[in-house]
């Protein structure tokens, strides 16, 4: 099966107090569906993966994949610097019916990467434990350079790796240049960074996108179009949303989500966990101007 289309990153919801939310993350699981999406990733950056304790990862693991029930596709982000434990989540992932996995390459920090031999081991492993499909997260995050050359090795030499979200500076000439070298080995080239390069990258080749669950209803409509050749229609219904795109993307980053979901009733709190701060009181009533213009679902579904 290949994965196309709108698949958008899920966001952990918390209590003011900083606790799992566990039945606003259910809320959030319905709300997208109920968007129209592709699919779901979680435990993503922008699920503040890097602010959950192992144990909450399982919790959220178990609880997302049981609620969401198969009525879409759930991909699962395993990103460890660790082989070892990279692996074991990814078995943990695929066994509790994840559809993909998404890996970031080996990092930690500024100074501790893996070469390419190593990246390549570690790519493999997961997916030997896994035995699912594999997307590589390809972003400045990591600070790892990965070339377009070693990404179509790494797809040729591990079957499993066929997927590749691209949110570095010049997405699209890198899309291209992936499809271009890779061929069929390249099975689904997405990109990321809250679609804000979508026009280009779709243009590049890009067959699928993973924004966040902002507005991902008035994503869908883009590809639609683009997809069956009416670019003219895509860039206008692109260029309709883009400004919210943008000031998610340069003003928000993941609080953006959290805060149109709480306003829009899906979950109670927007609260993110500290060291993250919450919006400043004028950013947050930026952000909410702007989608109400534009009344995604996520504003009006819990009300």
């Amino acid at each position: 099966m290949a994965f196309t289309g709108v698949f958008p990153i899920a966001p952990t919801p918390f209590s003011d107090s900083g606790d799992l939310d566990l039945a606003g993350q259910r809320r959030v699981l319905d709300c997208m569906i109920d968007q129209g999406v592709d699919g779901i990733c979680i435990l993503a950056n922008y699920s503040e993966q890097f602010l959950l304790t192992d144990d909450e990862r399982d919790t959220l693991l178990e609880l997302c994949l049981g609620h969401v029930a198969g009525r879409v596709p759930v991909i699962v982000t395993c990103s460890h610097f660790s082989t070892r434990i990279a692996a074991a989540r990814a078995a943990k992932a695929a066994a509790a019916g994840a559809a993909m996995l998404m890996l970031m390459p080996p990092y930690h920090g500024v100074g501790l990467r893996a070469d390419e031999a190593g990246m390549l081991q570690h790519f493999a492993e997961a997916a030997a434990a896994a035995g699912i499909p594999i997307m590589v997260q390809d972003a400045p995050l990591s600070g790892v350079a990965l070339s377009v050359p070693f990404l179509v090795r790494l797809a040729r030499e591990v079957p499993a790796v066929g997927y590749f979200k691209i949110e570095v500076p010049g997405t699209a000439a890198k899309l291209r240049g992936l499809i271009e070298a890779g061929g069929s080995a390249i099975e689904g080239p997405f990109d990321g960074e809250e679609s804000i390069t979508l026009m280009a990258d779709l243009d590049a080749g890009a067959t699928g996108t993973m924004p966040s669950a902002l507005l991902p209803d008035l994503i869908k409509p883009v590809l639609a179009h683009h997809r069956a050749g009416r670019r003219a229609a895509a860039a206008e219904a692109y260029a309709a949303i883009l400004p919210l795109i943008n000031y998610e993307n340069r003003q928000c980053g993941l609080r953006a989500t959290k805060t149109v979901m709480a306003a829009g009733g899906v979950i109670k709190s927007d609260a993110v966990r500290h060291p993250l701060e919450a919006l400043h009181p004028a950013t947050r009533a930026g952000l909410l101007e702007l989608a109400r213009a534009l009344d995604p679902i996520a504003l009006r579904w819990g009300k």
